[in-house]
């Protein structure tokens, strides 16, 4: 089998802070982000996302890229605090913008996704407490019921959360990610309340009985993999596929937290007790389909230094597709684990790429600035002749979609994949020293350059084949 069936969506996504700009514009005030940002030493070069892609301004321009890459669907999120830029107060020019962001969509024939949180929490609702507020159930409820009434009718697939693991374990244990906090019992409230608000969500959103519409949640799973295979390496990975994948899983489809793991974290943070009774009743309220993002395994060693006893392992990515035909099927492998341990919803790859470096001269602040995004040594330039030839990424995209369509051989119920990402953009803390885009943006003057990667995905996408020709 080499061909993706003509129901299956092919799209590409972004999220509102790393492409907007505009971040006071219409009513619109502060994100976490925004504050992080500010702060110097937080982000690459202390670079900013005050302009970005300036999507807000060229969201027309935007969507005629992606009708010329030839997507079925497009999955963006919507920016809480450009709709609730105080608590309890909806800015109807921001309902405005997504209205016709979606009806623009519609128009040009193209499926919107919306993810209603990709980490932008408002600054309102931080200095209330943010994450760490059980409060905040109720107010991110109250924000996608507005939400639902406003496009509920026009748009057909909901996130609620992009990648609970970043925003609590970047965000408030590693100190990476906005709000930049150091403290382990908070980043697991963090995680906590994110999934209960998810499970809020799906409750009201199930109030409007949408005929066709589906819900579902974006995680992004890691797994973890042994350096070695001794009995200690085969036991951290285990541990850091508890701390990335499984403590967000086991609670959405198995009614808890893992047992493992909870023993673990009790020796670090102590008794567990922000967890309340029906609190995993409410997570596991049953949602349409799982959101997945993917990106690379997590490979461990023991080490001292790790908070866990282990430190990650970074690979090289193959450059070549003889090395990628020897990499290990790891996507797949992934999804089979899913269907089998987890459940039998429909998934979709709602995030899946390869982060190229943006300039000649960086001296490569990864670890400073914490990712676990895949990067390869390759630059993303315009050469001479104009285009912006990513063969690097071309093969990287080619063998996880290789992968999903070995999945869906053996019965795996894939209905999806979003390639990640539309443009270049602000990539958080690493600020624009990586390039994730199937389409090259001058962040100067704002020109658009469809990649050597973004017209072989419109072949793909055209032909429903895979081959590795442009």
């Amino acid at each position: 089998m080499n061909k993706f069936s003509k129901d299956f969506l092919f799209g590409t996504g972004t999220s509102a802070y790393q492409i907007e700009g505009a971040p006071y514009e219409d009513g619109k005030t502060a994100s976490i982000w925004d504050t992080y940002s500010s702060i110097p030493g937080n982000v690459f070069r202390n670079q900013s996302a005050d302009i970005a892609c300036d999507h807000y301004h060229r969201y027309k321009e935007d969507i005629q890229l992606l009708k010329n890459l030839g997507v079925d669907s497009y999955r963006f999120s919507i920016s809480w605090p450009r709709v609730f830029p105080e608590k309890g107060k909806v800015n109807q020019k921001g309902i405005e913008f997504y209205k016709n962001l979606i009806d623009e969509l519609l128009k040009n024939n193209i499926k919107p996704m919306i993810t209603l949180y990709h980490w932008d929490l408002p600054q309102w609702a931080y200095d209330l407490g943010g994450w760490l507020n059980r409060d905040i159930v109720n107010w991110f409820e109250e924000y996608t019921s507005t939400m639902f009434k406003a496009f509920g009718n026009k748009v057909t697939l909901w996130v609620t959360h992009n990648e609970p693991f970043c925003v609590s374990m970047l965000g408030y244990l590693k100190g990476l990610h906005a709000p930049g906090h150091e403290n382990f019992k908070e980043a697991l409230i963090t995680a906590h309340n994110i999934l209960l608000s998810h499970g809020a969500a799906v409750k009201a959103f199930r109030k409007f009985h949408f005929k066709d519409s589906k819900i579902g949640i974006t995680i992004n799973l890691s797994p973890g993999y042994p350096l070695e295979q001794t009995q200690k390496n085969i036991e951290l990975a285990k541990i850091a596929d508890g701390f990335v994948d499984r403590w967000f899983m086991d609670p959405l489809f198995k009614g808890s937290y893992p047992e493992d793991m909870v023993q673990i974290y009790k020796t670090k943070v102590g008794e567990l007790d922000f967890i309340k009774a029906g609190d995993f009743e409410l997570i596991g309220e049953p949602m349409d389909f799982l959101g997945v993002n993917f990106y690379a395994r997590n490979m461990v060693k023991p080490s001292k230094e790790g908070f866990l006893g282990y430190v990650g392992v970074t690979e090289k990515m193959p450059q070549t597709q003889k090395e990628w035909n020897l990499y290990p099927e790891i996507l797949f492998n992934l999804l089979m684990s899913i269907k089998n341990e987890y459940t039998s919803l429909p998934i979709f790859i709602t995030e899946n790429g390869l982060a190229l470096e943006g300039y000649k001269d960086n001296a490569g602040d990864d670890e400073k600035f914490g990712t676990i995004i895949t990067s390869a040594n390759n630059m993303d330039f315009v050469a001479e002749d104009g285009r912006v030839h990513d063969e690097t990424r071309i093969l990287y995209i080619y063998n996880c979609l290789r992968q999903c369509l070995k999945f869906i051989e053996n019965g795996g119920n894939l209905k999806g994949y979003y390639l990640w990402s539309l443009m270049d953009n602000f990539e958080w803390a690493l600020g624009y020293s990586k390039r994730f885009g199937i389409t090259y943006v001058n962040f100067e003057t704002q020109e658009r350059i469809i990649k050597d990667s973004g017209y072989w995905y419109r072949k793909v996408i055209e032909n429903r084949t895979l081959e590795l020709k442009l």
